[in-house]
């Protein structure tokens, strides 16, 4: 199993003001890559989610009972009389009627208590590492969330571009019909689109409200509060080239949670078959007593008893028991390997795939501000100075206006995409990719 070294914030006594702000910043980083407004959400999911909180209790229920595994069990104190005759109830009638005071106290073979103190730390490791996992999952679904939202808000505002200027076409096409100039079907037209964008506005502040829900509901607030969307992003900077994408997928191997937690798993299990093959030997129970005995009826005296015994357990049933224990051991210690190797197998796949992902969706944003966008922009010119001249019809026109906007509303689409895709990557790689700069700016 690997570990990472845990990072350290010093104090000195000249900067401790200073330095306290800055461990703060250091030390309450999100899970994953996020601008300042996501960052704040993500931390206020962290802390108010109730699962989390849930997980964090056990993870600290799980540590604290290590100890307690590793730790022999309480001696027992016992009274008692033996010997005393029935016919009588007398304690100094018969010589081996005592009153005994006893102390005894179990042993576990050698090693077991080690082992059971590691499989309980082995147990909260697992339990950290489904903690750890919940954390990055639950960063990850704000993040798509908001980055979503940030798009039907852009995408909103797009739509109330072309409405406004459907509806300022829409007026010419109707003046110039009227004046003898235009086309009825040119009006037709016009209305039809707007009928469609009035129809495309609804829909999107029905999506707009449900995300807004959706964050509320992963934050765990008691009331909706509207939530500020992450617009005009700017582009990360990230390249998915062969080392890069090589070096991801070695994070993934060394930070992914749930890999983490399968690893732990095999590690408890090799301690369950190494405590399965010490139960074929035996505990032990010592026991010493002190025997009273009262003086003879003559006023003979009548010494004390001291006694001492030591108690095994036989494992006479080992077949049905401890050969049993130990092969259930085995195979679960098997089952553990296996799940770890098919996670192990498949990470690196879904790593390529996130990444092929993102590579192809820039180069899709790149293929549309580069050369779409402006061709889109001159065809749109082209087509309304032409039109103006009667040198184009009204829907080519239209269309090319339409097509401007729709492009631009497709390059927000690839950008915002990007940043979810990221999240999903950095929750595989169980944190941060250093390589991604989020200078995402909050429009106003």
């Amino acid at each position: 199993m690997r570990h990472i070294p845990k990072k350290r914030l010093t104090l000195t006594a000249g900067l401790f003001g200073l330095l306290l702000v800055l461990c703060k910043s250091l030390m309450a980083q999100a899970p994953i890559s996020a601008p300042q407004p996501l960052f704040e959400l993500i931390e206020e999911g962290l802390t108010q989610n109730k699962e989390i909180q849930s997980l964090e209790a056990e993870v600290q229920s799980f540590q604290e009972e290590v100890s307690f595994a590793g730790s022999l069990e309480d001696p027992r104190l016992g009274f008692g009389v033996l010997n005393l005759p029935t016919n009588s109830w007398e304690f100094d009638q018969e010589p081996m009627t005592q009153k005994t005071v006893f102390l005894a106290q179990k042993f576990p073979w050698f090693g077991k208590l080690s082992l059971k103190s590691q499989r309980q730390a082995l147990m909260a490791s697992e339990q950290q590492a489904v903690l750890d996992a919940k954390k990055l999952g639950l960063a990850r679904k704000i993040a798509v969330a908001y980055y979503e939202l940030g798009f039907v808000v852009t995408n909103n505002e797009i739509n109330e571009r072309l409405t406004d200027m459907v509806t300022q076409l829409l007026k010419v096409a109707e003046t110039r019909y009227a004046s003898g100039e235009g086309l009825q079907q040119d009006v037709l037209q016009a209305q039809v689109e707007l009928s469609k964008l009035l129809d495309e506005q609804i829909v999107l502040q029905k999506r707009r409200r449900t995300l807004r829900d959706q964050i509320n509901e992963l934050l765990n607030r008691e009331q909706f509060i509207s939530i500020n969307p992450l617009l005009d992003p700017r582009y990360p900077v990230v390249e998915m080239d062969f080392q890069t994408v090589k070096e991801i997928k070695e994070r993934s191997l060394a930070n992914n949670p749930w890999l983490q937690l399968r690893q732990t798993k095999v590690a408890q299990s090799e301690v369950e078959i190494k405590l399965a093959k010490k139960e074929y030997w035996p505990d032990m129970d010592f026991r010493v007593a002190y025997g009273q005995r009262e003086d003879d009826p003559n006023g003979g005296n009548r010494p004390d008893f001291f006694s001492a015994t030591v108690t095994v357990n036989i494992p006479l049933w080992a077949k049905s028991r401890q050969n049993k224990k130990l092969a259930a051991s085995e195979k679960a210690h098997e089952a553990a390997i296996k799940s770890y190797r098919n996670l192990a197998e498949s990470l690196p796949y879904q790593v390529d795939s996130l990444a092929t992902e993102i590579k192809n969706t820039q180069k899709n944003y790149k293929l549309y501000v580069d050369a779409l966008l402006v061709q889109s922009e001159q065809w749109a010119r082209s087509s309304l100075a032409a039109y103006e001249v009667g040198k184009v019809e009204f829907n080519t026109m239209v269309n090319a206006q339409i097509r401007l906007l729709r492009a631009e509303l497709q390059a927000k689409r690839y950008l915002y995409t990007i940043y979810q895709k990221l999240a999903e990557l950095e929750e595989l790689i169980g944190g941060p990719l250093e390589m991604v700069s989020h200078n995402a700016t909050q429009s106003s």
